[in-house]
């Protein structure tokens, strides 16, 4: 009796001895992680703000919540890892044969990875896309089966904030592709219809300096990166001539810029007195003139032609001689 009470002892204080050193090691683990999450979120900050344009492209929310959830994963991934290996130690002291547990282990967890596999796809997507940094919180981004602002990114699913305000979930599994619309800039495209006979060379001038002077006006100072481009003609109709102008753009601020210079290009046109394109202008036939008009009240065209080259038609048979 005295033998068994020396080992029951033993047995007690060694998984005491376990359980304090798995719960000092998982505090200390789980201590390191949250200050290194802490510190590459810092020195991620303030790599982009040293970047040209770095400033502009910070959001403090995004890295907050990107630091955040991956180091809320590597914590409870040491947890398990630290818990678990106690947790095995703990039986093998108290004798209970780990074989047949472990098999019985492995067996469920084949079952649980075949009827769970498109929840560790959506876990797997997730983590990989919060480490590559791919989007984040405050991010316009087209993911195929919606388009909007990032509102929150969890492991499983990306919350979206759509143009008209609905709220779109959707699993990161299922996202096959991310068109992200906030990095890098963005590009402010403008088509000016002029009528045929317009100066091109005095429109190019006047779409330039409605440029200029949207570029020294705030707050459109800050969101224009470059000068307005006037790319030249992009399309010829038959009473039209359509030129195309680009400028580089704040991430998310092109339709704004888009609006304010057309504006202000259209009332500069109008000032200079450039006549305007007819809106119901056909293209023009490639190889000759375009086709005329017909004339009020008068067929076409076609139904000319069509009249011209139709078989004279045989006027209908007499009627015959009277009976006697």
């Amino acid at each position: 009796m005295g033998e068994n009470w020396e080992d029951w002892a033993a047995s007690g204080l060694r998984i005491v001895l376990i359980v304090a050193t798995a719960w000092t090691v998982r505090f200390l683990v789980r201590r390191a992680i949250t200050r290194l999450t802490g510190r590459l979120s810092r020195e991620d900050g303030e790599r982009r703000r040293n970047a040209p344009l770095g400033g502009l492209l910070v959001n403090p929310e995004r890295r907050r919540q990107r630091s955040e959830t991956i180091g809320s994963v590597l914590r409870s991934t040491a947890s398990v890892l630290v818990l678990g290996t106690a947790a095995l130690m703990i039986l093998d002291e108290l004798g209970v044969q780990l074989g047949p547990l472990m098999a019985s282990a492995g067996i469920a967890g084949v079952a649980i990875g075949f009827g769970a596999r498109s929840l560790v796809a959506d876990v797997l997507s997730g983590l990989f896309m919060l480490l590559e940094d791919q989007y984040g919180v405050g991010d316009t981004v087209d993911v195929g089966e919606a388009t909007g602002t990032v509102m929150e990114i969890g492991l499983r699913v990306t919350t979206l904030r759509g143009d008209h305000g609905e709220t779109w979930y959707v699993r990161n599994g299922e996202i096959k592709r991310v068109g992200n619309l906030s990095q890098g800039w963005a590009t402010a495209v403008l088509e000016v219809p002029v009528a045929a006979e317009a100066d091109l060379d005095h429109v190019r001038k006047l779409i330039a300096r409605a440029g200029e002077e949207l570029a020294r006006t705030p707050p459109f100072d800050e969101l224009l990166w470059e000068p307005v481009e006037v790319l030249g003609v992009d399309a010829v109709t038959a009473e039209s001539v359509v030129l195309k102008a680009t400028v580089k753009t704040q991430p998310g601020k092109a339709p704004q810029v888009e609006r304010e210079l057309r504006w202000r290009v259209k009332r500069m046109l109008d000032a200079a007195g450039v006549p305007q394109a007819d809106p119901a202008a056909g293209p023009v036939a490639s190889g000759g003139p375009p086709a005329p008009k017909p004339a009020s009240g008068g067929p076409s065209p076609a139904a000319t032609a069509a009249a011209d080259t139709a078989p004279p038609q045989q006027p209908p048979p007499g009627p015959g001689p009277a009976a006697p």
